[in-house]
């Protein structure tokens, strides 16, 4: 059953966030206003090494104010490719560069209410190039062996949407 869109409008708008209503009629004949949160889409990159480790963040996120390791990922800036924001949020980062990057897995975690989209790739074979441009984003950034992700999702260790569904892909595709 599909949702027919009657028109939208904005409440709020900035550079990272907008909000819009949107006069929404369902199957069942009702007619409603919705609330759309509308996001600049994300790029995500898991770097595996020769020994099957991925190059994972320990941060802190104050908006749930937890601690727990993240893939290194960011926003797609304007004119920018996925992939390009892929290789260059990896670079800032963690300091490790890569010439390219492939496709591992997209989604889109929370399509109920927003629009946002998760471009996930894979990228092996990083260069060190030197210490993280971006001094804020994490407090440690160590090579996790594939083996023990598992565990740190069931710990809770790991809990960001783009982080969950690029490792739990990436770990469906390397044997441990």
């Amino acid at each position: 059953m599909r949702w027919q869109v009657h028109g939208e409008r904005p409440v709020y708008e900035n550079s990272w966030v907008n909000l819009w209503l949107v006069d929404v009629q369902q199957p069942d004949g009702r007619r409603w206003e919705h609330h759309v949160v509308k996001l600049r889409h994300l790029a995500v990159v898991a770097l595996v090494d020769d020994q099957k480790r991925v190059l994972m963040l320990w941060r802190h996120r104050f908006i749930t104010d937890t601690w727990a390791w993240e893939l290194p990922m960011g926003l797609i800036e304007d004119g920018e490719t996925p992939e390009q924001a892929a290789v260059r949020e990896l670079e800032e980062e963690t300091g490790w560069r890569v010439g390219a990057v492939k496709p591992l897995i997209y989604g889109q975690p929370a399509n109920g209410i927003t629009d946002s989209e998760h471009f996930v790739f894979r990228a092996e074979g990083g260069t060190y190039v030197g210490p993280p441009a971006e001094v804020n984003e994490a407090d440690r950034i160590e090579w996790i062996p594939l083996s023990e992700i598992r565990g740190m999702i069931d710990r809770r260790e790991v809990v960001s949407s783009g982080s969950l569904i690029g490792l739990l892909y990436l770990l469906l595709d390397e044997p441990v």
